[in-house]
């Protein structure tokens, strides 16, 4: 109480300034009139000067508030339906805002403005039927606008028109995430602040900050606005503040004279000597209050900074000096209650913590910039942003109203957020094409303009002699692969035998910029049906429903659990390798996953471990995928998968630290352990030291595999004793020596043998030639990012078998694909026994959710009289049996069959098996690798 005393006797003998007693903001949130101009007859109808019949809540959108056009679609297998969510309501074109204002008496004099926080795309305002001047045309920063200067106190009515139709080509077929209805929707509407602002005729219309790590201070460019019409003499004031300790530093004053117009002033503040520097291990921000007095009158201007310096050390990427490894994901504008992005901070604490959680320290904005809250959160977490032009275009260059506002977009993008320091890379566009002219000018006008921040003209391109090296004046790169090879599993995992010891260093070699692979994993995972019920905003997933419809018409819908389960699973593996082998490369800079999370556009592309809404899918825990994505990660190097009981085990292991310190006296422990935690060898390395931004070599593992006698999945683990870094491998040891006995039980490639022993009652195990079979081609990988968008692929998304049936007890194995799966799915085809019977899968397949067929390749049936067993997976083949895990496979496939326990329930005709296998099958036969029965 008697604090606010003194302030009110400062007040009233003028000892302080206007500002700190009156607040200059008018919120003009709540209830508009609101009216559609679907015909867009603009003008003509004069809706500014009219009371509009509806009404409408702002900050919001059409679609928030339930109108526009209803969705009449139901869900379907089908295109519209399948290539996103479905708005519940849309609407794309011009709409008409107002309501009545007040301006308050004790603004007289002052310069008045109107702030709309985030708007798509084109906004236009009229005061009392008076255009006020300019049109808007912004999709990533604030739309702003003058009032008159002699506007009177009092009632006066504010109309606003916004369109959100396309106004320029930044994209093709309008994918570009700032303007689509794949992710965010083409809402219309206002989303964040909206308020008028009154400020002083003389006042601080922007500072910009450009830290000095190196010299400890700030550089500030402050620009002031005169709207009078003679020279003022004004007293500027900077004062930093610690946001975490809210601890001032000093102010400094700083008196100039500014002319009417705009001003440029410079000023260099030196921080104190223990000033904190910004990065992801400690993200102190500071902010910056800028404070203008002239005479009784003040203009009051906050802005948060961090000291940061981020460059680049050949291939290195760098921040005050230290190495800086980006473990990131793509930030796509997925919010699918809202179909908007968040302008509030807690509407981007999920995102950030979540992704945190994870081990992420890295975001990419695809094709977008976000609100300021994003940066904002991003700066107090310690993320590396990478920020884009609202640009993914085949035509870029073509059309000079386009490459006007992209200039014109980036000089907003820099101005608005470029003092965050979570602000650290900004690309032209997503894989543009064709001028890359334009490209570099553009990316070289940005860099010469703002040197807070590293520049790269596309992030990847198809563009024929592009996208394989970096551009010159680049500095950093973004790209699947080089001219000398992949940077990315997509391009390996399915072609190369499964290897732990390989990295992409001959790839990266000769790369002059920092390196960061583009876009890794893409591995879909089959829809989570109950994430159906989470949706209750503005989009319908229709896609989701017409997956569950579908599914229960075929009597499939109790298996989608198991179908989820298993292509995650398959896909946490997948992601797993792809991100160590990005660890282990020293040429490296880091990846972008696609994605942790769902990409519910483009065709359904549920490539994420985590849901669209940043929840669990129950794949895999964060604390277990935090084992191979942190800032310190063990690692292992060793040749195969699957070894056999007379092969030693031996591996490299090496600790990739991108910590804040070097690792000092610790013991690296290794083990090698059985499923139920019995030790098979075990060891530790000491070390002194492990120097903090490389990989460093801390010893070799040799362990015998001599005493392990039954098939087994073994475990090894790899730990930084004394801290939470540890990592895990599986490999699988199988006899070397193993007897396959048929016993009872005839083995044959050859149709007719099948058909006329089974006629005799017995017990047959069938497996035919691959190329004999009629079905889809056998793949270790999954389907690659969307079934519907791209349609034509082959190839399942991984096994679903139940691990615990008797016909595998002698091949350890879980539901899902894993490694030691490479070779029997490569030679393979996956039958559609959808015109079949049904029979009796032991291992069955996880189908494109675009198909849901029924997928087997070893399945149990009676038939023709006898007993069958069929393996679509090439188990007989001389060129198979070379391999340890189809010997063994088929050992326990036989062991199941001289068993008691093969009594197949199932009934498979002989018409339904000849279905499954090509009638020239003896030709086939013939041109393929001799069976060893």
């Amino acid at each position: 109480m008697k604090k606010k005393y003194i302030v009110w006797i400062l007040v009233l003998f003028g000892l302080i300034p206007e500002s700190f007693s009156q607040e200059y903001v008018l919120d003009l949130s709540g209830v508009w009139q609101f009216a559609m101009d679907d015909k867009d007859v603009g003008e003509q109808e004069c809706w500014f000067d009219k009371s509009l019949e509806d009404v409408i809540q702002l900050p919001g959108t059409i679609d928030l508030a339930g109108k526009g056009i209803p969705n009449e679609l139901s869900p379907a297998l089908e295109k519209p339906q399948m290539l996103h969510l479905t708005r519940r309501h849309s609407y794309v074109g011009p709409a008409w805002y107002s309501r009545e204002i007040e301006i308050p008496a004790s603004w007289r004099g002052r310069k008045v403005s109107l702030f709309l926080e985030r708007v798509m795309w084109q906004s236009k305002v009229w005061i009392d039927s008076v255009a006020l001047e300019g049109v808007q045309e912004s999709l990533t920063t604030p739309h702003r606008f003058d009032l008159p200067s002699d506007i009177r106190a009092g009632k006066h009515r504010l109309t606003i028109r916004i369109d959100n139709r396309k106004q320029y080509d930044i994209s093709v077929k309008d994918l570009a995430h700032a303007y689509t209805n794949d992710t965010q929707i083409m809402w219309n509407g206002v989303l964040g602040r909206l308020e008028l602002r009154a400020d002083n005729p003389v006042f601080i219309e922007d500072v910009q900050l450009y830290p000095d790590v190196a010299r400890k201070k700030v550089h500030c460019v402050v620009t002031v606005q005169n709207a009078g019409k003679r020279d003022r003499k004004a007293t500027l004031s900077f004062c930093p503040k610690m946001l975490v300790e809210e601890k001032k530093l000093s102010s400094r004053l700083l008196t100039a004279s500014f002319h009417p117009g705009r001003n440029i002033i410079t000023y260099d503040y030196v921080m104190d000597e223990d000033a904190v520097l910004w990065n992801e291990f400690s993200p102190v921000c500071y902010q910056m209050d800028v404070t203008l007095v002239q005479g009784k009158k003040s203009s009051d201007f906050s802005t948060r900074f961090g000291m940061r310096n981020l460059s680049t050390s050949g291939s290195v990427l760098m921040n005050n000096g230290d190495r800086i490894y980006l473990r990131g994901t793509l930030e796509c504008c997925v919010f699918p209650l809202t179909g908007i992005p968040p302008t509030d901070r807690e509407g981007w604490n999920k995102v950030f913590s979540v992704a945190k959680s994870y081990g992420l320290n890295h975001l990419r904005f695809h094709s977008w910039c976000p609100p300021r809250a994003a940066f904002e959160v991003a700066d107090d977490m310690g993320f590396y942003l990478q920020v884009e032009l609202p640009l993914w275009s085949l035509t870029v260059g073509k059309d000079t109203a386009t490459n006007r506002f992209l200039y014109e977009e980036a000089d907003r993008i820099l101005k608005e957020y470029g003092n965050h320091p979570s602000f650290c890379l900004m690309s032209v566009g997503n894989e543009l094409q064709p001028d890359f002219d334009f490209l570099n000018d553009l990316r070289s006008y940005m860099k010469s303009k703002d040197n807070r921040h590293l520049y790269m003209a596309t992030t990847f391109t198809f563009e024929k002699g592009h996208g394989d090296w970096p551009e010159i004046g680049d500095d950093f790169f973004v790209t699947q692969w080089t001219k000398k090879g992949w940077v990315r599993g997509q391009g390996i995992f399915n072609d190369e035998a499964p290897c732990f010891d390989k990295d992409y260093t001959s790839a990266v070699d000769g790369i002059s910029v920092p390196l960061i692979s583009h876009e890794i994993g893409q591995y879909a995972v089959y829809p989570n049906l109950k994430e159906i019920e989470k949706y209750k905003g503005v989009l319908d997933p229709l896609n989701f429903k017409s997956v569950k419809a579908d599914l229960r018409e075929k009597g499939l819908l109790a298996k989608a659990d198991g179908y989820l389960n298993a292509s995650g699973k398959l896909a946490a593996i997948l992601y797993k390798e792809e991100i160590e082998r990005a660890l282990k490369t020293p040429g490296f800079s880091g990846f972008q996953l696609l994605d942790l999370h769902d990409f519910p556009g483009q065709g359904t592309a549920l490539v994420g471990l985590l849901d669209a809404f940043w929840d669990s899918k129950g794949i895999i825990s964060a604390e277990n995928f935090r084992n191979f994505c942190s800032p310190v990660v063990p690692l292992t190097r060793f040749p195969k998968a699957v070894y056999t009981n007379n092969e030693l085990f031996e591996a490299t292991v090496e600790i990739a630290n991108y910590s804040a310190s070097d690792i000092k006296n610790r013991k690296i422990s290794w083990n090698l352990l059985y499923s139920g935690g019995e030790s098979v060898a075990s060891g530790y390395f000491d070390v002194e030291q492990i120097e903090k931004g490389k990989n460093s070599v801390v010893g070799n593992i040799s362990a015998s595999l001599g005493q392990i006698a039954n098939a087994t999945c073994l475990t090894l683990e790899v730990a930084v004793t004394g801290t939470a870094y540890k990592n895990n491998w599986p490999i699988w040891v199988y006899p070397e020596n193993i007897v396959i006995d048929t016993g009872k039980v005839f083995v044959t490639d050859d149709l007719d043998e099948a058909l006329s022993e089974l006629s005799e009652g017995k017990k047959v195990l069938f497996s035919p030639p691959v190329g004999a079979l009629k079905g889809i081609e056998g793949k270790f990988v999954p389907v690659f990012w969307s079934p519907i968008h791209f349609p034509k692929q082959a190839g399942s998304m991984g096994i679903l078998c139940d691990s615990e049936h008797l016909a595998l007890s002698d091949f350890p194995t879980e539901s899902h694909t894993n490694w030691q799966w490479w070779h029997l799915l490569k030679n393979s085809k996956t039958l559609v026994v959808d015109s079949i019977a049904p029979i009796s899968a032991i291992i069955e397949h996880v189908d494109n959710f675009a198909n849901n067929r029924r997928l087997v390749s070893i399945f149990e049936a009676a038939c023709n009289g006898g007993k069958l067993l069929f393996s679509s997976m090439d188990i007989l083949s001389e060129k198979s049996q070379c391999y340890p895990e189809v010997r063994q496979l088929l050992y326990s496939l036989l062991n199941y069959m001289n068993s008691d326990a093969f009594n197949p329930c199932s009934e498979l005709s002989k018409i339904d098996l000849n279905k499954l296998v090509d009638s020239k099958i003896n030709e086939v036969k013939t041109s393929n690798a001799t069976s060893i029965y």
